[in-house]
C-alpha cells in the first residue's frame, strides 16, 4: 500500500486556513509513521533517551504581550524522536517505547543526517486537513502508519548538545533550520507559531474548529514537568455520550455520570454538570425513569448511596472542552 500524501486541494485550503487582520498566516500547513517502558524519570541528558516533558498549564484565556509566541495545539499524541549515531528511538508522552509503530518517522528523522532530539505532536489528517484522533488510533493500529505526521515543535539536543538551557525562541530557530523546507511527502514538519494577539489567534483558531491553543514564553528554558511559561487554552466542542447514573445532593441532581460509546463498548468519560429547567430536564428524566438500574453498567464504577445508576440507553448532547480524556467544563445541553 502506498503511503497517503496530501490532496492538492487540501493544502490549498490549510495554507489559507487563519487570516488575521490583513495578513494571512501559513500556520498550518498539510503536509505528508510491543511497546516497552523507557526510564520514566528521563535522562539525564537530552538526546540520549527518554526527557519528562514540558507541560503547560490549562488556562481559561490566553497570554497577551510581545513576550509570547503562539501555537495550535494538535489533536494527537505528543512525541518525542531521538537520533544518536546508529541508535534511534520514538517516545510517547509517559516514556513508552514506540519506535516499531513510528517506524516510518523515526526513519524520516534519520534522513535528516543529525544527532537529534526532537519534540512534537504525531497526528492523522482527514480529507478537510484536520487533526483526526480517531483516524490517529487506527493507523497506529492496523495501518502501519502510513498516514502518520509529526508536527515538531521543540528541539532538546543537536549533535550532542543539550540545548534545554536555551530560550524557548533560540531552540525553534534551530529546529526550524534542521528542518528546512521539506518535500510535501516528508512527513515531519515544523509547527508554525503566531507572534502577534493571543486573543485574536485563539478566536481564529476556535472558529475553524481546532483543538485549541499553546502559548510560549520566547526565553523560556526547557523544564520537564508542569509550567506556567507554557500556558494552553483548549476550545469548546459538543458530544455525545451515553448516561450511566447521577449524584445528587440534598438540593437535588448535582451531575450526570457519563460514557463514551466506541465500536460498541463503553468507557468512563467523567461528569456533566446538569443546568438544565423545564422541558428539557423533564424529558431527560422521563427516559432515565425508564431504565433504572440496581448497579453500575461498568464494574470499575463504585455504588455509592448518593448515586442513582442506569442501564445504557439515554444519550446525551454535552458541552466541553475538546482534547480531554476526562471530561472537563462539561455542562449538558439535552438529549441527543
Amino acid at each position: 500500500m502506498e503511503e497517503t500524501r496530501p490532496a492538492p486541494a487540501i493544502a490549498s485550503a490549510m495554507r489559507r486556513v487563519i487570516r488575521l487582520s490583513v495578513d494571512v498566516r501559513d500556520i498550518f500547513q498539510l503536509r505528508a509513521g510491543g511497546s516497552t517502558l523507557a526510564r520514566r524519570a528521563g535522562s539525564a541528558v537530552a538526546g540520549q533517551g527518554f526527557v519528562e516533558p514540558m507541560m503547560p498549564t490549562l488556562v481559561d484565556k490566553p497570554p497577551e504581550g510581545s513576550d509570547w509566541i503562539h501555537e495550535i495545539k494538535y489533536d494527537g499524541y505528543r512525541t518525542q524522536i531521538v537520533i544518536s549515531g546508529k541508535k534511534a528511538r520514538a517516545y510517547t508522552r509517559r516514556g513508552l517505547d514506540w519506535t516499531k509503530k513510528y517506524s516510518r518517522i523515526v526513519d524520516a528523522a534519520r534522513d535528516l543526517g543529525r544527532d537529534c532530539h526532537l519534540e512534537g505532536e504525531m497526528i492523522v489528517q482527514n480529507e478537510n486537513g484536520r487533526p483526526d484522533f480517531n483516524a490517529l488510533r487506527s493507523d497506529i493500529e492496523g495501518g502501519a502508519g502510513r498516514r502518520l505526521i509529526l508536527y515538531a515543535f521543540d528541539l532538546l539536543s543537536l549533535d550532542g548538545q543539550d540545548l534545554r538551557p536555551r530560550h524557548c525562541e533560540e531552540r525553534r530557530a534551530l529546529l526550524s533550520d534542521l528542518l528546512g523546507s521539506p518535500a510535501t511527502s516528508f512527513p515531519i514538519h515544523f509547527s508554525e507559531a503566531h507572534d502577534g494577539p493571543g486573543s485574536e489567534f485563539f478566536a481564529a483558531v476556535e472558529k475553524i474548529d481546532l483543538e485549541g491553543i499553546v502559548s510560549k514564553k520566547r526565553n523560556s528554558p526547557y523544564r520537564s514537568g508542569y509550567t506556567k511559561a507554557w500556558l494552553k487554552v483548549k476550545t469548546f466542542t459538543e458530544s455525545e455520550f451515553v448516561v450511566l447514573g447521577y449524584d445528587t445532593t440534598p438540593r437535588g441532581v448535582r451531575s450526570l455520570l457519563v460514557a463514551r460509546e466506541r465500536a460498541g463498548q463503553l468507557s468512563y468519560a467523567g461528569r456533566v454538570m446538569v443546568t438544565l429547567r423545564g422541558r428539557k430536564r423533564e424529558a431527560i428524566w422521563a427516559q432515565l425513569e425508564e431504565h433504572r438500574s440496581d448497579r453500575p453498567a461498568l464494574p470499575e464504577l463504585h455504588h455509592g448511596k448518593e448515586v442513582e445508576w442506569f442501564a445504557p440507553g439515554v444519550n446525551v448532547r454535552v458541552r466541553h472542552l475538546r482534547g480531554e480524556e476526562t471530561l472537563r467544563h462539561a455542562t449538558l445541553l439535552g438529549l441527543a
